[in-house]
């Protein structure tokens, strides 16, 4: 059952791996949620989030959701008028989730057009409905490079990392214009590199952290197969065996730019700090929902060869020396992990001074092995995603 005094929810990117999994909570805590989001691929926009909801398993609460087919990029939404009136009449919140999450520079424009370009449908949705709040969901990262100490107010940053965090720099910024200009209560979440579940280690999503896990996945169980199956031609020309105990010894030399951590949270945390902010906070701020005692790839090695069964696996800071001469696994690594590799050993330092207040201290756990063992044995069991929903 709706929550009667709870406030209506619109919300975007419910479809998303973050908007999905707070969309999910909010339901379970007993609000009505207003999904904007779009058909895909056949499947309509009711059978997509019933299908999500079924995957949490809380297919009752479907009744708790308006699925209304918008369009962020049209005018009202690409609504029919008197459906975009009734919205505007009952929705309190807006949940801006909605994002293109990829860093290449080969897809600036779609980047752009999806996380700066088309806020202008939902800022006046938000204001047209007088909502009292807009919610938006950013990045820890948008603090930019070049900087240590990261505050929690909006940035002013000139260089950045990739497109992502450019355009999620630019989003803030002008919401928070659109917002102080209409007079709605702002706040802006920012959460640093997310992965699954805590406890119970499922997810929807697997980039991130999960990238260079299933990329020196993908690269051992080439080499066992070749060993088991073709009578270890490629391994032992590269130095790879597998030892007296069973381990793959698998030579993997990875160089990051310099010594620093890698500052994850998991889905959970996110879910219940962003609720907390969305119920506590009356004035609005900016929360950075980040990892105050960060892990680092050193430690996540370590977790991978220990679940793996591999050894050899090798962290060095500093920059690679010119002309090294790399073996086919690392030069495969390589390609598969550039994109992330800025993140994977980063100095900045998140201010949570807001965040404190706002979830009543609430932080992420430590990233134990218990917890990247759960999260990577449920990744491999859905196959990377690929069998997630059977």
């Amino acid at each position: 059952m709706a929550g009667k005094n709870k406030p209506v929810i619109a919300l975007t990117g419910a479809t998303g791996f973050l908007g999905s999994h707070l969309m999910a909570t909010m339901l379970k805590k007993g609000y009505s949620i207003i999904v904007l989001g779009r058909t895909a691929k056949n499947e309509s926009l009711k059978e997509r989030i019933s299908r999500l909801l079924q995957w949490f398993g809380i297919d009752r609460c479907l009744d708790q959701v308006t699925c209304i087919d918008a369009d962020l990029s049209q005018y009202n939404l690409g609504i029919e008028n008197k459906e975009y009136s009734r919205l505007c009449s009952v929705a309190d919140y807006v949940i801006h989730c909605a994002s293109d999450t990829s860093f290449s520079e080969s897809k600036r424009e779609k980047v752009m057009a999806a996380n700066v370009n088309n806020l202008q449908g939902i800022l006046e949705f938000s204001k047209n409905a007088n909502v009292s709040f807009f919610h938006y969901i950013s990045t820890a990262y948008v603090a930019g490079t070049g900087v240590t100490y990261c505050k929690e107010i909006l940035s002013s940053a000139k260089s950045f990392t990739n497109v992502y965090e450019e355009s999620k720099a630019a989003a803030e910024n002008i919401i928070s214009l659109f917002c102080q200009k209409n007079s709605i209560s702002l706040s802006i979440i920012r959460p640093s590199i997310v992965y699954g579940d805590s406890q119970s280690g499922r997810s929807l999503k697997f980039n991130a952290l999960y990238f260079p896990i299933r990329s020196a996945q993908s690269i051992r169980d080439i080499y066992l197969n070749d060993l088991r199956n073709n009578g270890g031609i490629k391994a032992t020309k590269n130095g790879i065996y597998i030892d007296k105990d069973g381990y793959l010894f698998l030579p993997l030399k990875i160089y990051l730019p310099h010594e620093g951590d890698l500052n994850i949270i998991p889905v959970d945390y996110f879910v219940n700090a962003t609720i907390k902010i969305i119920e506590n906070c009356s004035q609005g701020g900016i929360y950075h929902l980040t990892n105050n005692f960060p892990t680092t790839m050193k430690i996540v090695a370590k977790y991978y060869e220990q679940l793996m069964k591999v050894r050899g696996v090798e962290i060095i800071y500093g920059p690679q020396p010119d002309n090294l001469l790399r073996n086919p696994a690392e030069e495969l690594f390589d390609r598969f992990i550039e994109p992330y590799r800025p993140y994977l050993s980063d100095n900045r330092v998140f201010d949570r001074t807001n965040t404190s207040l706002a979830t009543d201290n609430l932080n992420p756990p430590e990233f134990t092995y218990d917890i990247f063992k759960t999260c990577m044995e449920y990744a491999i069991e859905v196959n990377w995603g690929a069998s997630i929903f059977g």
